[in-house]
């Protein structure tokens, strides 16, 4: 059951000592169905957020944002070019955790809007190549995941093998990607500081300048690239001059980042897919399937642009625009993140990242808030999949042998 508004500032009274608060309304900004959360103003017009997860996935990546946040020092905060949220209290509430924040001020805008004006877009571009250009020091410090270029191509080959392995994938996209991954060119760069789960929902803009990044739950060492995969579904007419903005702030050094962001855009799909499996959700299922023969369809219409350089011409980003608007508008990777964000859709039950070792971060949560799993209340169940129906069709559909065979070229080129 949902919690009131006033039973959160009550809450929010436990966490800050002295709180006085002169008002309180439900906050709903975003909309994941993770979160029960409140805005609070108190009697010097302080504003605040409270927020108290109401699913398991929820608290985990509670507890990874607040790992974040605490890793994010003044010092690394000074270096960027807009506000990151600010912890500022804490108290027990049901067997979970709520957190209190100061609200950051700014308005939210979609992926089309956010490039449809010239200085928002040139903004959004230096403010993620801040964010990549943070010492990677403090990400080790923190215990806070870090990959390297191998990694993130492991992670990648372990995805796809995944979706082959439904039975679902189409065997296009599967020599699609697969060409892309044997491409040690493509895999070629320096992991950097990434931000890890960005999207429009990320971005606050005032005075057409990002002016706050929600969301941190996913800080880590990475591929650049997938801090942009988003971007490149935007529409905007000014899209290009974010991505170019980037590249310009980064000074070049990274010669495929945007087929590898185009590569991410796709695999979102199989994320989709692998969820719908997960959840046992045929609707979610079908859907998937939908986008990705929507999504073969694209590539065979512009079969001169493949994701690996060494198999034909690199995409410009205007190619790459052009190529993602023609995907159904559902099958862009949302990138959904749920800071500072309330109701109705729980995106982290497959937001859990496949290009990441998630172990690697799991102590340092627990280490850096005091919170570990025998202290949660929620239910967690484990269900046996049932049996579903192969489906074939043109494009033909990727089989195990064909993820066995991937798999058994990674191995021997590792």
């Amino acid at each position: 059951m949902a919690r009131s508004h006033l039973t959160l500032a009550a809450l929010a009274t436990s966490a800050l000592s002295g709180l006085d608060v002169a008002r309180t309304r439900k906050y709903s900004h975003g909309g994941t169905g993770m979160f029960d959360s409140a805005l609070l103003v108190d009697r010097d017009g302080r504003e605040l957020i409270i927020r108290v997860p109401m699913t398991q996935s929820a608290e985990t990546e509670q507890s990874a944002d607040l790992v974040a946040l605490r890793a994010l020092t003044v010092g690394n905060r000074s270096r960027l070019p807009f506000d990151v949220p600010q912890f500022v209290g804490q108290t027990p509430a049901s067997g979970t955790r709520a957190i209190v924040y100061e609200l950051l001020p700014g308005d939210s805008f979609d992926a089309d809007a956010l490039t449809s004006h010239a200085g928002v877009a040139g903004s959004l571009g230096r403010a993620i190549a801040a964010v990549h250009a943070l010492p990677t020091a403090f990400i080790q410090d923190a215990g806070l995941p870090q990959q390297s270029a191998q990694d993130c191509r492991t992670g990648v080959i372990d995805l796809i093998d995944r979706a082959a392995a439904t039975g679902f994938l189409p065997a296009a996209l599967l020599r699609r990607w697969e060409q892309a991954t044997d491409d040690d060119a493509l895999w070629q760069f320096a992991p950097c500081v990434v931000h890890g789960s960005l999207s429009a929902d990320s971005i606050l803009i005032t005075d057409d300048a990002v002016s706050g990044v929600l969301g941190w739950a996913g800080l880590s060492v990475n591929d650049p690239a997938r801090d942009l995969h988003w971007l490149l579904a935007a529409r905007g007419q000014f899209a290009e001059t974010a991505m170019e903005t980037y590249i310009t702030a980064r000074q070049g050094g990274d010669a495929h980042i945007v087929q590898r962001a185009m590569l991410y855009a796709e695999l979102e799909l199989a994320r989709w897919l692998l969820h719908g499996v997960d959840s046992h959700d045929q609707a979610v299922i079908d859907d998937a399937i939908g986008m990705l023969d929507g999504l073969v369809g694209t590539v065979h219409d512009r079969s001169s642009h493949p994701l690996s350089p060494e198999t034909g011409p690199i995409m410009t980003v205007r190619d790459v625009e052009s190529m993602l608007d023609e995907i159904p508008v559902a099958a862009r990777g949302n990138g959904q993140h749920t800071a500072m964000h309330t109701d109705t859709y729980d995106a982290a039950e497959f937001a859990e990242s496949d290009f990441a070792d998630s172990e690697s971060g799991s102590e340092a949560f627990r280490d850096a808030t005091g919170f570990t799993e025998t202290e949660t209340h929620f239910d967690t169940e484990t269900e046996t999949p049932a049996a579903t129906a192969q489906r074939t069709d043109g494009a033909g559909v990727a089989t195990g042998a064909d993820a066995d065979a991937h798999a058994a070229r990674r191995s021997s080129s590792e």
